[in-house]
Parts: structure tokens; sequence; C-alpha cells
């Protein structure tokens, strides 16, 4: 048994649109690199990997595209038939941030097939872990509306996909993407054999999504758990919210696989989030959700690329959760952990943090 680590090269090939940065070029606005949402993030991890040697105490492989029912199992038809269409006239953008260029309708589909796939691989036996290297990312996208550079919502079409094949029934999923994962709390809003928790820095994105009182919808109310934490919150705090927070939820829901939003976007050198976790975060947070697998699940992890847009540190922080997951010794030393450490809150801030996840642990549990 060994970590499966599902890739394909054709993923980093979709394409966005006219943007300089989050904005799109116009106006006042002058053409610039693109969105944040590149490939060289996700690429630069593998090549690390390669130069470590990680990669080859990993079972790597691709995946073939999620099919269509795949898809309508989570987005309707009506979705489905205007992405694929302007996708075959040369691209376009049908929601917020979500530019795509020619085929990316399938490789969207791609992206979904490799979560698919790493979800299937675990519940069938056939690896005891699992990482699928996404992309594009996935956890904003509702079923009939794009946004956040998410085409299709890949945990949501693998969740629906193994519960389809009678693969399992009761899946819990942990995203701590820095953002809020307003996609998949949709799609399992009333569904209580999906347990949906999302940390995330509060009022970033979406501003208007991610409330700590926002819990789900008839049979699906208390199965869904909104994290929000201050900005700033750093290592300690987002192991304190592990710890206090999700693994009694965890624990308390008894699922039989564990799938996690895995974005790096909270490391403190992302554009576009500002928590100031490391590679170390990273590594501890794996590591804890490992041994909560292990107790609750036979050890059913399966981690999914989200965010995450620093291309020097994504790719040690990537390196830092896959060798925690897969147990190898193959290590890549954190080259910003001594500024990281330096720049984490004071113990003023850090009782601001503590006071945060003691209310919503009120909140949630009594």
């Amino acid at each position: 048994m060994t970590t499966a680590f599902f890739h394909d090269e054709r993923s980093l090939w979709h394409g966005g649109g006219n943007y300089a940065f989050t904005l799109p070029v116009g106006g006042l606005v002058q053409p610039g690199a693109g969105l944040p949402e590149n490939p060289e993030t996700k690429r630069r991890l593998v090549n690390l990997m390669r130069v470590t040697g990680l990669i080859e105490d990993l079972a790597t492989q691709s995946a073939p595209e999620a099919t269509r029912e795949d898809l309508l199992r989570v987005h309707p038809a009506a979705y489905l038939d205007a992405f694929k269409a302007l996708s075959d006239a040369g691209g376009g953008e049908l929601g917020r941030r979500t530019p795509f260029g020619p085929g990316g309708y399938e490789i969207a589909a791609l992206s979904a097939g490799l979560a698919k796939a790493a979800l299937v691989s675990v519940l069938e036996g056939r690896a005891t872990n699992a990482y699928a290297l996404t992309r594009p990312p996935g956890h904003h996208c509702l079923p009939d509306w794009p946004n956040g550079f998410c085409l299709l919502n890949n945990i949501a079409v693998a969740i629906r996909a193994a519960q389809a094949a009678g693969l399992a029934r009761r899946i819990a999923v942990v995203d701590w993407d820095v953002h809020h994962g307003n996609g998949t709390e949709a799609v399992f809003w009333t569904d209580p054999d999906v347990l949906t928790i999302s940390i995330h820095e509060e009022f970033n994105y979406p501003y208007d999504t991610g409330a700590a009182t926002a819990r789900g919808e008839g049979a699906g109310t208390g199965f869904n758990l909104n994290i929000p934490l201050p900005a700033g919150t750093g290592h300690a705090g987002y192991l304190d919210a592990l710890e206090r927070l999700v693994i009694p939820a965890l624990t308390r829901f008894a699922p039989e696989a564990i799938v996690v939003a895995c974005g790096y976007d909270a490391s403190a050198y992302d554009p576009l989030g500002r928590m100031l976790a490391s590679a170390d975060t990273f590594r501890a947070m794996t590591a804890r959700l490992k041994s909560a697998a292990e107790e609750l699940c036979d050890g059913r992890l399966i981690l999914t690329h989200e965010g995450g847009y620093s291309e020097a540190y994504v790719p040690f922080c990537g390196h830092a959760v896959l060798e925690a997951l897969s147990g190898s010794p193959r290590i890549a030393p954190d080259p910003m952990a001594a500024i990281v450490a330096a720049r984490q809150p004071r113990p003023e801030g850090q009782a601001h943090v503590l006071d945060r996840i003691r209310d919503l642990e009120a909140l949630f549990f009594q």
C-alpha cells in the first residue's frame, strides 16, 4: 500500500484570459502577467519532488476525464452545455474570474477526473491515501456558476461519483484554502451525508459567504461548519482550530473517508491571503488529519490541490504535505522557515485568535 499521486501535464495547459492580477484588462488597467492562478506553482511542486526524489516514493499516475454522467451529478446540463460550446468556440468566461481557452472544458473535466480517481483509488483499497494535483481548482464552483478560478467542483464530482458507485456514503470535506469553500458548501448544503468544514480567512473571498452561523439547511442542518479566522492567525492558531474544532467535528460525524481541499494560499508569502502559515503548518495539519483518518476511517485520506499563488513558496508547502502524507524520508527544507517564524503573532495577537476559536467551539458543540 502506498500514497497515490494523480497528476497530468495537460491540466497545466489550462489558459486564463486577459487579466492583470485579478482585474480584467481595460480602461486604466494595463495588461499584466495574467491571473494569479497559473501553472507554475504546481509545475514547480512536481519539479521539486523530482529533484528531491520524493516523487519516486509515490504511485504517480494520471486518470481519465470525468464523464458527462459524473459532471451531471453536480452541474446542470445547461451549464455544461454552455461551457462546452464556449470552449469549442475558442474560450471565454462564464462566471467571475474564470476565463478559459480552447479545450478548457476538457481540461476542467480532466481535473475533476483526477480528483475522482484519487478518491476511488483509496476507497477501493488500491492506495492507502492519495493526492490529486488538480487544475483548474474547484472549491468555489457552484453547480451553475463558476467563480474564483474554479470551473467545475472537483471534490463534489469525486464524492458524488464514489457515492453513486456504492463505495462510500458518509464523506467529510476539510477545506483549509485561505478562501471560503462556497461552492462545495452550496453543493452539499442540504445533505447530511457530507460534512463540509471550511477554515478560511474571514472577509476575504467571497467576502459575503463563510459565516460561522451558516450551518446548512433542512436535513443538512449542522453538517456545514465554517471557521472564519482573523488575518494573521499563524501556525499555532491553525493547529488549535484543527484540534479544537475540526477533529471533534470529524469524530462526531464518523466519516468513511476524509477529503481535504488543500489550498496553500494561507501561507505567509501568498499574494491573496494574510494568514502567516508556513510549510510546517501544512505538514502538521496533514499529519494530524492522517492520524485522525487512521482512527476514524482506516486511514482513507485524500487531498486535492486548490489555491496557492506564490510560485516560490507553494512547492515547499506542497512538498511538506506529501512528506507527511507518504511518510517519505525525502525532505525539502523550508528556505523561508526562519523568516516566517519571526513573523508569527505575538501573544496578544494569539489571544485574539484563541478567543475566536473558543467562541466557535461554543457555537458548534455546546
